[in-house]
C-alpha cells in the first residue's frame, strides 16, 4: 500500500542574479512551466496549488518550455541535457538527447511542434537544432562567439531563428534546416538577454543588459526601430509579446516591468516593485510571459526572490503574489487545527514561509528571517519558534505572520527546538539554552555528549547524541535535571518526537531505524519501524497518538502504526534530494512533507488504522 498524492504545493523557479529566468505557458494560458532545482513544475495560473512535477533530470534545471500543441515540454539542465516529455502526466520522457557540454539557457519550439533549438554555454557549440521526437540534426546554431542567452524561433513558414547571446549580438537564422543567415553586431552593447518573435511573425525584438529595445522584421531580420531609449534603469531581462503582437513586455533589475505599444514605440504602462527607495535586489523582475490564450490579459513577471506576479493592465498592483521557496526546504512546522492549520517552513537560504492549508498559498514572512539555513521549527498557539545556522532563535506572530521583536542569540549552532509547558528548548552543539516569555531564562551545557536533537512534552525533555543515546530530563521551571539514558539505538540519533498524549517517544537513527519507547517505564514498545534505508530525518505523530509519520534522506515517506508496527505504508521518491520535514494535516487525515525539491506536498491517508 502507497501513500497518495493530494496535492503537490510547487516550489519557486530558480532565479539568479544578473542572469534571465525563462518563463513558458501553455497555448491556452492555463499553465506556466519553469524550472526550480533538479525539477520541472507545470503550475496552473488560475490555482497555483495545483501543479505537476516532472523529476527525471539528475542535474540543477534551468529552462522548460510548452510546445505550441500544448502536448509537450522541453526542458534543459546544467548538464547540457535536453529532455522531451508529456505535459498532460508530467511524466513519460519522449526523448533524452545531449544537446552541448554545459548549461542549457533556453530552448524554442517551431510551430509545428516538430524541431527545437537549445542553445547554452558549450565548449564545442554553443546550440543546436535537433527533431522533438528522434533529435535527429535538422541544422546548426553557429555565429556567436560566446554563451547564448536566449533563442526564438518564427512559428509561420518561411522558418526564422534567432538567438542572443553575451557577445552583444543578435545573430538571425533562416531554416529549415537553419542556417547562419546575418549577425546584428553594432546595435547592444552589452549581453543580450532576451529576443522574441511576434505571434504573427512580423516582428522580432531583442532586449539586454544595456536597456536596449530594439526590433526587426521578423522575415529578413533587418533592424528596423529602437524604441524606450532610456526608459528602463537596469538590464532588461524578459520579453513576452501579446498575442495580438501589437504590444510586449519587459522585465528589468530596475524593479519595473512595462507594456509597450510597438506602432507608438512607447510604454504605456509601468508596473514598479519595491516602492520608489533605494533599488531593492529581491525586486530585480528577471523575469516575463505573456499567457498567450486567454481573455483577461495578465501577465506573469518573477522577481529574484522568486515570486510570482500576477499583473495586469491598469491595475498598478498585482491581483496576486504566488511565494514559496526556491532553495531546499530544511524545516517544517505546524500550528493551528483543522481549516485555520497553517504549514510554517524555513529553507536553505533563510527565507521562511507560512502556507494557508485551504488555498494551498505561502506568504514570506515579514521583517528580519534567518541570513541561511533553517535547523527546526516549533510552534504554539501564538508563536512560531525557528532556529538557524545563523546561531539565532526568531520568533513570530501566526495571527500577522511578522517577525517580532529583538532576535535571540544562541550559545553556539542549534540541532533542534522544541517547547513544552510554556518553555521553548533549544538544543545547541555545546548544550541546552532554555527560553520563556521569548527570553532566554537558563540553559546547560553538555560537557559529556554533543546534542543532535531534541524533543519535550509536559516535564520531559528528550535530547539526541551523537553516540547513540536519548538522555531524558525532568523539567521544573526554568531548569532541567538528568533522570534516564536510553542506550538501545545503533546509530546516531538524528529525529525525536513525542505523542501528544505524552505516552510514546519515538527516536529515529542515522541508519534509518525509529525506536519507540514507552514513557511509563523507558522500555522499548517497538523496535521494528526499520525501513528507511538512509538518515531519518523528521518523525510526526497523529492526533491519536497510534500512527506517525517519518521522513528520510532515503527520499521516502513511511506512515506507521502501532497497533501493527510490522507494517507500513511507504511514498517513494516523495522528494527528489531527501525528505527534510513531515507533519500531520487536519488531525491524522493527510500529511504534509517537505524537502530537497523546495515543494510542499499533501499525502491523503485515509483508510490507515
Amino acid at each position: 500500500m502507497s501513500l497518495k498524492i493530494d496535492k503537490t504545493l510547487a516550489a519557486s523557479p530558480n532565479t539568479e542574479r544578473g542572469r534571465p529566468t525563462q518563463l513558458s505557458t501553455d497555448p491556452k494560458g492555463e499553465r506556466i512551466a519553469y524550472a526550480s532545482g533538479k525539477s520541472i513544475f507545470l503550475r496552473s495560473l488560475d490555482d497555483p496549488s495545483l501543479s505537476k512535477q516532472y523529476t527525471n533530470h539528475t542535474a540543477q534545471t534551468t529552462v522548460a518550455r510548452f510546445s505550441p500543441s500544448g502536448f509537450y515540454v522541453a526542458s534543459g539542465d546544467v548538464s547540457g541535457a535536453v529532455k522531451v516529455w508529456d505535459a498532460v502526466e508530467g511524466v513519460n520522457t519522449k526523448g533524452d538527447y545531449h544537446i552541448i557540454s554545459g548549461r542549457i539557457n533556453d530552448i524554442a519550439w517551431d510551430g509545428d511542434s516538430q524541431r527545437i533549438i537549445a542553445v547554452g554555454d558549450g565548449r564545442e557549440r554553443f546550440g543546436h537544432c535537433i527533431t522533438a521526437d528522434s533529435g535527429n540534426s535538422v541544422g546548426e546554431i553557429s555565429g556567436h562567439s560566446s554563451t547564448i542567452n536566449t533563442v526564438s524561433i518564427r512559428q509561420q513558414r518561411p522558418l526564422r531563428a534567432a538567438t542572443g547571446a553575451d557577445d552583444s549580438s543578435m545573430v538571425f537564422l533562416h531554416g529549415a534546416p537553419f542556417k547562419f543567415a546575418t549577425k546584428m553586431g553594432g546595435l547592444h552593447k552589452g549581453y543580450v538577454n532576451g529576443v522574441g518573435f511576434s505571434p504573427d511573425g512580423n516582428h522580432l525584438v531583442s532586449v539586454g543588459a544595456d536597456r536596449r529595445i530594439q526590433l526587426y522584421d521578423g522575415k529578413t531580420g533587418e533592424p528596423t526601430v529602437k524604441i524606450g531609449d532610456g526608459e528602463h534603469k537596469g538590464s532588461i531581462f524578459g520579453v513576452s509579446w501579446a498575442r495580438d503582437s501589437k504590444r510586449f513586455v519587459t522585465a528589468s533589475a530596475d524593479q519595473t516591468v512595462k507594456l509597450w505599444d510597438v506602432e507608438a514605440g512607447k510604454a504605456v504602462q509601468t508596473w514598479r516593485f519595491g516602492g520608489e527607495g533605494p533599488v531593492s535586489i529581491p525586486d530585480h523582475q528577471v523575469g516575463v510571459v505573456w499567457p498567450a490564450g486567454r481573455s483577461d490579459g495578465m501577465v506573469v513577471s518573477l522577481n529574484l526572490a522568486g515570486d510570482l506576479n500576477y499583473l495586469v493592465e491598469g491595475s498598478q498592483k498585482p491581483t496576486k503574489v504566488v511565494q514559496g521557496h526556491n532553495r531546499s526546504i530544511t524545516a517544517l512546522g505546524s500550528s493551528g487545527e483543522g481549516e485555520s492549520q497553517t504549514f510554517w517552513t524555513g529553507s536553505f537560504d533563510g527565507r521562511v514561509c507560512s502556507w494557508d492549508t485551504s488555498s494551498g498559498l505561502a506568504t514570506a514572512v515579514e521583517g528580519q528571517t534567518h541570513s541561511n539555513q533553517v535547523t527546526a521549527f516549533d510552534t504554539t498557539s501564538s508563536r512560531a519558534y525557528s532556529v538557524g545556522w545563523d546561531d539565532t532563535l526568531r520568533i513570530a506572530d501566526t495571527s500577522s505572520n511578522t517577525i517580532l521583536g529583538e532576535t535571540s542569540k544562541l550559545s553556539a549552532q542549534p540541532k533542534g527546538l522544541a517547547s513544552a509547558v510554556g518553555r521553548v528548548y533549544v538544543a545547541t552543539v555545546s548544550g541546552i539554552d532554555i527560553f520563556a516569555n521569548d527570553a532566554l531564562v537558563g540553559g546547560l551545557t553538555t560537557k559529556d555528549f554533543t546534542p543532535t536533537t531534541i524533543a519535550a512534552s509536559g516535564s520531559w525533555v528528550a535530547v539526541g547524541d551523537d553516540a547513540n543515546v536519548v538522555h531524558i530530563y525532568t523539567a521544573d521551571g526554568d531548569k532541567i535535571s538528568p533522570k534516564e539514558k536510553l542506550t538501545v539505538s545503533t546509530a546516531q540519533i538524528t529525529a525525536l518526537k513525542f505523542s501528544p498524549n505524552g505516552a510514546f517517544l519515538a527516536a529515529g537513527n542515522s541508519s534509518g531505524k525509529i525506536i519507540v519507547y514507552d514513557t511509563s517505564s523507558w522500555e522499548v514498545k517497538t523496535d521494528r519501524w526499520s525501513a528507511h534505508s538512509a538518515r531519518v530525518t523528521s518523525i510526526s505523530w497523529n492526533a491519536g497518538s497510534t500512527l506517525a509519520v517519518s521522513g528520510g534522506l532515503d527520499t521516502n515517506v513511511f506512515i506507521w502504526s502501532l497497533k501493527a508496527p510490522g507494517k507500513r505504508v511507504k511514498s517513494p521518491n516523495a522528494h527528489k534530494d531527501g525528505v527534510n520535514g513531515v507533519c500531520w494535516v487536519d488531525g491524522d487525515k493527510k500529511v504534509a512533507s517537505t524537502g530537497g525539491d523546495a515543494a510542499l506536498k499533501i499525502w491523503d491517508v485515509s483508510g490507515i488504522e
